[in-house]
């Protein structure tokens, strides 16, 4: 498939699932207990349906979650100007946003209700830099690990054309959350 067949799937897709959110694109938090009633991936579902927010930082950051199953997650976005740095490429916090939404929504999907996690630590590299010409990217996050206590993913940020951009590991804190 070319890239901008590729592309035009990609819009056609997260077209598609606006349309389809009952109650828009939010932004917003879970409550304790939203997140003890209900598993990470049922969670990751309402997200995706629309049902739930989605945080804060998808919306500033200009992505959102495409697909969701148990270990993997699919962030699509769009950088614009206002990720730009001074040299007019996408700043390297941009990377680190997507990728960490990515690899702790992946995470966040092998979690039984009443669970939560909190990224200790996230490792970026950059391969290739980025423009707001690439049109849409998407991060896809993997679970390499989920224990009781720690989770490990990894995640690659994939343009259209296949090219990758960037990739990283994680490693997240389990943490209970009990409703107030």
């Amino acid at each position: 498939m070319s890239t901008t067949d590729t592309l035009a799937r990609w819009l056609a897709e997260e077209k598609a699932l606006l349309s389809g959110m009952k109650n828009g694109r939010s932004s917003g938090f879970l409550t304790p207990a939203q997140i003890s009633s209900m598993t990470g991936l049922e969670i990751m579902q309402a997200v995706r349906r629309g049902d739930l927010p989605s945080g804060p930082m998808a919306i500033t950051m200009n992505y959102m979650l495409m697909e969701i199953e148990p270990g993997r997650a699919v962030l699509q976005g769009h950088p614009n100007e206002a990720v730009l740095n001074v040299q007019g490429s996408v700043h390297g916090g941009w990377f680190s946003s997507i990728l960490d939404g990515a690899v702790g929504n992946a995470i966040h999907s092998m979690l039984p209700a009443g669970k939560g996690y909190a990224t200790l630590d996230l490792s970026v590299k950059m391969t290739r830099p980025l423009s707001p010409s690439v049109g849409r990217v998407r991060a896809v996050g993997t679970v390499i690990q989920v224990g009781r206590q720690v989770a490990t993913a990894e995640g690659k940020i994939l343009g259209p054309d296949g090219k990758l951009h960037a990739f990283a590991t994680t490693t997240c804190m389990i943490l209970d959350v009990k409703p107030k």
